[in-house]
């Protein structure tokens, strides 16, 4: 029941009924006690006016039959300016303490009644009343406490029997309630919920707002636009998802007839010609573009990578194989890397070197497509918390839009005939390693790109 929230809500109704119940009890009792003294009181007065109207003429047993039906010991009745003990029996103890009953304070009732309540020994105590309808000054009598008790006790039996009946009706009222108006709606949101996730494209199963309470009408409005934008989403990537298979097997044979058609341009250049001299390198510059945009969408197109295989690198090695793999295409392009003998990282080295093979490519395209000249360097900078490898050209920086969408397909290509792919790759490869790939500057001077790979996670492995 505790785990339920309409169980909850009845154990929550109950206690707080019955702590209600506790906050009145008190007044409830110390008015009881008040009531009873007060009857007491009156009943006292009319057994003195019986006395005195009889003048006397009363036995012993009529007097103490009197005072037995008014439930007291004595009755004083002050007339005018005397006392007169009217009525009276042997006292069963001393008077311990005195109540008056004139003019009380609401708390020392409530402080005297749960006294009372609580003390179990039976004692003497003397009660002061006005007379009631002006039948004297005051009116005072001793009264034996154990009946009072006793009688308060049962009120109290009473009092709590009828708080369990009102606070167990009351949860019961209120958990048919809130099981009709919330956790059955609840429940029904739930399974409609499982039931959409069964089939999430299928549009027949998106919720249709029905509740008239607001507050569910907007949460099942609020899913029902979830749910369709959801299916709409599903929808468009598995029409991605087709047209990426497509497009992937249409690459992979266009990359082979295109490799074909480069090696035959290749070939057009040996003629003698001079048109076919003049035109053979557009040719072939046209066929390599197309080359790389077809091996960069194939690449782009693999589902994920496989996780990184750590371990130690040496940084002059893997440095050396990247620089010397571009230098064959980077022509009048200087490519220098820069570690200390020894000095070692921890990563994927196949992942790792396409990665920097993607930046000094970039770099070098840039630089040669600029027609003004310029130097890369890869390096190697290390602290106790992690590895800073950069890569630097002096190439003319990024334009602003490349800048803007660096890091997504399609869109952050820097040059004309660019995919960017490439940054895009190297971006999720080192976010496998869980470091982080970013563009740490880039101006009239130069560009840095700089890969951050944190130690404790590559020790870890």
């Amino acid at each position: 029941m505790l785990t339920t929230l309409s169980g909850r809500f009845l154990i929550l109704t109950v206690l707080f009924v019955m702590l209600a119940e506790v906050l009145i009890f008190v007044p409830s009792i110390a008015r009881f006690r008040q009531d009873y003294l007060a009857e007491r009181m009156e009943r006292a007065q009319i057994a003195s006016l019986a006395l005195l109207g009889a003048e006397g003429m009363i036995d012993d047993d009529v007097e103490r039959e009197l005072l037995d039906n008014a439930g007291v010991l004595n009755v004083v009745l002050r007339r005018d300016e005397m006392r007169q003990l009217v009525l009276s029996t042997d006292l069963p103890g001393p008077v311990a303490r005195t109540v008056d009953l004139r003019d009380p304070s609401p708390l020392l009732l409530m402080r005297d009644a749960i006294a009372r309540y609580f003390r179990p020994e039976a004692e003497v105590i003397r009660v002061i009343a006005e007379p009631a309808r002006g039948g004297g000054m005051q009116i005072e009598a001793a009264l034996d406490t154990a009946d009072l008790r006793a009688a308060m006790l049962e009120y109290g039996l009473n009092i709590l029997i009828l708080s369990l009946v009102i606070s167990v009706m009351t949860a019961v009222c209120l958990f048919l309630a809130v099981r009709r108006l919330m956790v059955l709606p609840i429940r029904a949101l739930v399974a409609q919920m499982k039931r959409y996730a069964a089939a999430p494209e299928d549009a027949r199963r998106v919720i249709e707002p029905r509740s008239r309470i607001r507050e569910l009408r907007e949460a099942e409005t609020t899913l029902r636009d979830l749910e369709t934008q959801l299916t709409g989403n599903l929808r468009q990537k598995e029409r991605l998802a087709q047209l990426g298979r497509a497009v992937a097997k249409i690459s992979h044979d266009l990359r082979n007839i295109l490799t074909t058609a480069t090696l035959l341009a290749d070939r057009m250049e040996r003629v003698d010609d001079p048109t076919v001299k003049r035109v053979a390198p557009k040719i072939v510059s046209s066929l390599t573009r197309a080359v790389n945009l077809t091996e960069g969408t194939l690449a782009f197109g693999r589902a994920e990578e496989a996780p990184p295989a750590l371990q130690r690198i040496e940084a002059a090695q893997l440095f050396e194989e990247v620089c010397e793999a571009e230098a064959l295409a980077a022509g009048d392009v200087p490519i220098r890397w820069e570690a200390a003998p020894g000095q070692w990282f921890r990563a994927d080295p196949e992942q790792m070197f396409r990665v920097l093979s993607n930046l000094v490519r970039n770099a070098r395209q840039a630089i040669q497509a600029s027609g003004q000249g310029g130097e890369i360097e890869v390096s190697l900078t290390e602290d106790p918390e992690a590895w800073q490898i950069r890569v630097t050209d002096t190439g003319p920086g990024l334009p602003p839009r490349a800048q803007e969408n660096l890091f997504q397909a399609f869109q952050g290509n820097a040059r004309k005939g660019g995919t960017g792919l490439g940054l895009v790759i190297a971006s999720e490869l080192v976010r496998g390693h869980g470091g982080t790939l970013s563009l740490q500057e880039t101006g009239p001077g130069g560009t840095v790109f700089r890969i951050h790979l944190p130690r404790e996670l590559a020790e870890r492995q």
